[in-house]
């Protein structure tokens, strides 16, 4: 067995990323989500293939909640750690690299890092109308994550040459530019930064409990569920090079972590003798 779990996982996930990515181009099985004309559209594979539905459990209940879950079953890991082998480096860790997934998917000084770098690549504010129709629209709705319809914003309709229902209404997006795939990125940190809690906090256990026995099982399943969801990721969703930046984005997010400043200190159990002095002599 490897002496470093990261290594094992950073390995597997690569292939996992490389392999699923290899197959969507051969076999075409990939919907580029910043085509605007395909996006808002079902995938066209989804009657065949379970996990190109967007709708699938795997989709809807985890990949969407990925950091919640991620933090969950962390905190229990770290809660149910005997007091004596239990530091705050982890906690250092988890809070740098929330802090991280804030900055890149939910608010920097205003819109995220992720819709920062559409805006730069050339991306544009759209509303698909139930028509096929794209209207193109201010960059500002998308931004600030407005709901727009031909009642609360008759302005922005008003070149359409066929207007939607009155009681319609929708939530514009950033479309065309370089859309980097926020769920590979937070896949990659969030197996990463799991491998690497069970490695630095399991080497400091001598005597497991039930409950920290339970909770690296669940950090462990969760961890496979994770590797599912690269994999059905990379197979139906965003294009190669935008996924390629999502893995390069992970990785740097969880290589934050790695500094000096985060590096973990020993933790001596009050019960256990030091005898490291007595030992060299």
């Amino acid at each position: 067995m490897p002496h470093d779990p990261r290594i094992t996982v950073f390995v597997l996930l690569t292939a996992v990323l490389f392999v699923g990515t290899g197959y969507s181009v051969a076999y075409n099985t990939y919907l580029d989500t910043s085509n605007p004309l395909l996006t808002h559209l079902p995938h066209p594979l989804q009657d065949t293939d379970y996990f190109a539905n967007k709708a699938n459990p795997l989709n809807v209940l985890f990949i969407k909640k990925a950091w919640g879950w991620t933090s969950a079953v962390f905190f229990l890991l770290w809660l149910s750690t005997p007091s004596q082998a239990r530091t705050k480096q982890p906690l250092l860790k988890w809070a740098t690299e929330s802090l991280v997934w804030l900055v890149f998917t939910g608010w920097f000084f205003g819109p995220p890092v992720l819709e920062r770098l559409i805006l730069a690549s050339g991306g544009e504010c759209v509303a698909a109308l139930p028509s096929g129709v794209v209207l193109s629209i201010p960059s500002e709705y998308c931004l600030t994550k407005s709901t727009i319809s031909p009642v609360t914003h008759p302005a922005l309709f008003a070149a359409s040459l066929v207007l939607p229902d009155s009681e319609w209404h929708t939530r514009p997006r950033l479309r065309r530019g370089h859309d980097v795939s926020g769920h590979v990125f937070l896949l990659t940190m969030s197996i990463l930064f799991l491998a690497d809690q069970l490695r630095s906090i399991s080497s400091r256990v001598q005597k497991p409990s039930l409950l920290y026995r339970l909770a690296v099982n669940m950090n462990m399943v969760l961890i496979g569920i994770w590797f599912l969801a690269s994999l059905t990721t990379s197979v139906y969703f965003h294009s190669p090079f935008e996924k390629f930046t999502g893995y390069l984005l992970g990785i740097a997010g969880f290589a934050i972590t790695q500094l000096p400043l985060f590096r973990e200190t020993t933790a001596t159990s009050p019960s256990t003798p030091d005898n490291s002095v007595s030992g060299a002599q």
